[in-house]
C-alpha cells in the first residue's frame, strides 16, 4: 500500500482524500438517522456540523443547540 502511495501523483491523492473523506461523512450521516431517525435533513447537517464544532459555536453559528 506505501508503495501505490508514493507512485500516486498529487491529484490522484488528493481524491482519494476526498474519497475517503465522502465515506466518513456517509458514515457519520447513517449514525445520525440511526440515533435520531425522525431527524430532518436539516437536523441531520446540524448534528454532523456538531461531531467537528463545540456547543457555544453551534448555537452562535447557527442558533442550534446540540443538546435539545
Amino acid at each position: 500500500m506505501v508503495a501505490a502511495l508514493r507512485q500516486m501523483t498529487p491529484a490522484q491523492k488528493l481524491a482519494r482524500l476526498e474519497a475517503l473523506n465522502r465515506s466518513v461523512e456517509e458514515l457519520a450521516r447513517t449514525g445520525i438517522r440511526m440515533r435520531y431517525p425522525n431527524a430532518c435533513e436539516e437536523e441531520i447537517r446540524y448534528r454532523l456540523a456538531s461531531m467537528w464544532l463545540d456547543r457555544e459555536t453551534m448555537r452562535k453559528a447557527f442558533d442550534w443547540d446540540p443538546d435539545q
